[in-house]
């Protein structure tokens, strides 16, 4: 290669470089502090969205950027430390999901920039005055899990058109829990349907919850929360051995041998943070940048699921689903 021709190769390269990487002291990258709400192994899929995405910016971990990760597995009394942890590294951005786990970073910092991947009700929560203007050091996506809500138990019932009984599936110490709550039962009182909540806090207390729901209920509304995604395999095994369809708004459930889901693409969700870190990391403020919603909504079902409890989907549902597992 001439000399030329490498100068002029290099110059374009530096052109493509993040600026904030650029304004760095030499030898410090920008850090992201991730916090995830559950462990590596099952949010893999999500972390490796938000990484290509970095990439695709321009971001490589290791190269130009530093990516400090910590996960709360549940154990939402650790998130507070772990955000102290991420003040005291002196993170240029926290990047965050769940409701325990942002209340915990807003509470931990009013400097740090904060981009939350998933939440519900951002505003119902309190970490944004508003989607247009979250102002303060705040910023990301909703999830709209509870939007759909009813949608999903119109699902079950074209799937198990008998259905008179629903149970609901939560963990009511998440903030926006009774409201997804609500939704379903507003939507089972237009359907004509009794729906009874069992709730559970713990991963010691979802067996025990099955075991009162059983002979109570003909389907199962699975709230969709870091403790149910991951005790999803669990949940999924003792709803086909007491013969209950189940229905979620997380796809990991169906994955795991659930029957139904219909939800936000939580992957698109992750890659779309990373378009918030991109321009925050590039000097953009937060508080400026809108909260923004899904694009992508995904219907799964699960055939071997529906077979192994005597159901037979209709051939129209079928049609609409995103991904059929057989």
């Amino acid at each position: 290669m001439k000399r030329r021709e490498f100068i002029t190769l290099l110059g374009g390269a530096v052109a493509t470089w993040p600026f904030a990487v650029r304004a760095q002291q030499p030898g410090k990258l920008p850090i992201i502090g991730f916090l995830g709400a559950n462990t590596p192994s099952v949010q893999s899929h999500w972390i490796a969205a938000f990484v290509q995405r970095l990439r695709e910016l321009g971001w490589i971990e290791g190269r130009n950027v530093a990516i400090e990760y910590r996960w709360a597995e549940t154990r939402f009394e650790r998130s507070p430390e772990i955000i102290a942890e991420f003040v005291r590294l002196k993170v240029d951005v926290i990047v965050t999901h769940a409701t325990a786990n942002i209340l915990a970073a807003k509470q931990g910092t009013s400097v740090i920039p904060i981009v939350f991947a998933a939440v519900a009700d951002p505003v119902g929560i309190g970490i944004v005055d508003s989607l247009a203007r979250p102002g303060r050091n705040v910023t990301g996506l909703s999830n709209q899990f509870t939007d759909a809500a009813g949608k999903r138990v119109e699902l079950m019932r074209e799937v198990v058109p008998g259905l008179r009984r629903l149970a609901i599936l939560a963990n009511v110490g998440i903030a926006n829990a009774v409201l997804e709550i609500g939704e379903v039962q507003a939507a089972a009182r237009t359907l004509g349907l009794e729906v009874a909540t069992f709730e559970i806090g713990r991963a010691e207390d979802i067996a025990p919850a099955f075991a009162a729901l059983k002979g109570r209920a003909e389907g199962v509304y699975i709230f969709g929360e870091p403790l149910v995604n991951t005790n999803r395999t669990r949940i999924s095994a003792l709803a086909l051995d007491a013969r209950l369809p189940t229905v979620a708004g997380f796809r990991e459930l169906v994955d795991a041998g659930g029957l139904i889901s219909y939800g936000t693409n939580l992957p698109d969700l992750f890659r779309r943070a990373a378009d918030y870190v991109d321009k925050i990391l590039r000097g953009a403020k937060p508080g400026d940048l809108p909260v923004e919603q899904p694009t992508k909504f995904d219907l799964v079902i699960n055939l071997k699921t529906a077979k192994a409890l005597g159901l037979e989907v209709p051939p129209t549902l079928l049609a609409r689903a995103d991904e059929v597992i057989e």
